[in-house]
């Protein structure tokens, strides 16, 4: 990598170039992704594509006034300190408010970048192209907000933002709570029955472990297979996989754990403890994000757990 101060003039116009076409392909990719679920964002980032390839224009027509046809290949991942851009397809699905935020950030960088860059420079000619961009750079960002006034007014961007929610409940916290639910509420049984039968902390353990590993690998293989999310829209299935997975395994060792303590009665009173924290986190959630009266949600809750619980009981005891 070569440091910008030992960029020529040529350079820096080449290097221009090529980040305001990577930045409009950005807000290209940005638009197609958005564009099934946020029309009107998509519209925006479609407009400041078209602004981008202004800028680009602008800067051909620069080039060749001073340098002539051939336009070297001048790369941000080839300039010390230059700010490189994370590719849309790593970032997929899109959520609305992340890409609304990248944006800004991506003409505040570029920006930023222009004026540290000018401030450094020596030459009068290199100083004055670099204002020049950094002056872009500003006036495209004060046109974004202007797009987004012109085409998100109150009314559409709080129906896109509630459509986000929606993304979300259904993509993140659907799998995560059912993965919540099941690894808290099902490993109930097999924990609870095997430290009353054996009177060991380190069994009642090793049991928990076990049940509640496997109830999430179970768990994010069912909710992967479930569907490929083309016709429901929940998103990526091996992305809600995880996450319940996760989820299921975190919810059964939350009670297994307070079983590594040597004593017994009082590893028991923690993970009764840790029990009613956990059924406490599913009810809140399921009021919080599902909508569900918190009293309703707390006795559909708490009823299963305790049913689950005294059957782990009963059969431990037997």
């Amino acid at each position: 990598m070569r440091n910008f101060s030992e960029l020529t003039e040529r350079e820096i116009l080449a290097l221009a170039i090529g980040a305001e076409e990577e930045d409009g392909r950005i807000y290209l990719d940005f638009a197609e992704g958005l564009r099934a679920d946020y029309a009107a964002s998509a519209k925006v980032f479609v407009d400041m594509a078209a602004e981008e390839s202004e800028h680009r224009r602008w800067l051909i027509d620069l080039y060749r006034e001073k340098f002539g046809e051939h336009i070297p290949l001048v790369r941000r991942q080839d300039v010390r300190g230059f700010v490189s851009r994370k590719p849309v397809w790593q970032t997929q699905p899109l959520r609305l408010e992340l890409v609304r935020n990248q944006a800004e950030q991506m003409e505040l960088e570029a920006a930023r970048f222009y004026r540290q860059a000018a401030a450094r420079s020596q030459d009068a000619s290199i100083r004055k192209l670099l204002g020049d961009l950094a002056e872009a750079e500003v006036a495209h960002e004060h046109m974004a907000e202007r797009l987004m006034e012109e085409n998100l007014p109150t009314d559409v961007r709080a129906e896109e933002d509630e459509a986000a929610r929606r993304m979300f409940v259904l993509r993140v916290i659907q799998p995560g709570l059912a993965g919540l639910m099941d690894g808290s509420v099902s490993t109930l049984a097999p924990v609870f029955a095997a430290a009353f039968a054996t009177q060991s902390s380190w069994d009642a353990f090793l049991v928990g472990l076990a049940a509640s590993l496997g109830a999430g690998i179970s768990m994010g293989f069912a909710e992967a297979l479930s569907d490929n999310g083309s016709l429901t829209g929940r998103g990526a299935p091996w992305i809600r996989g995880v996450i319940c997975g996760l989820m299921t395994m975190l919810g059964g060792i939350g009670h297994t754990l307070p079983f590594l303590v040597p004593s017994f009665y009082t590893a028991m009173v923690l993970a009764v403890v840790v029990v009613v924290v956990e059924l406490g986190i599913i009810t809140w959630i399921r009021w919080k994000y599902m909508d569900t009266p918190p009293l309703s949600a707390a006795m559909q809750v708490g009823f299963g757990g305790a049913l689950v619980f005294a059957t782990g009981i009963l059969i431990g005891s037997s």
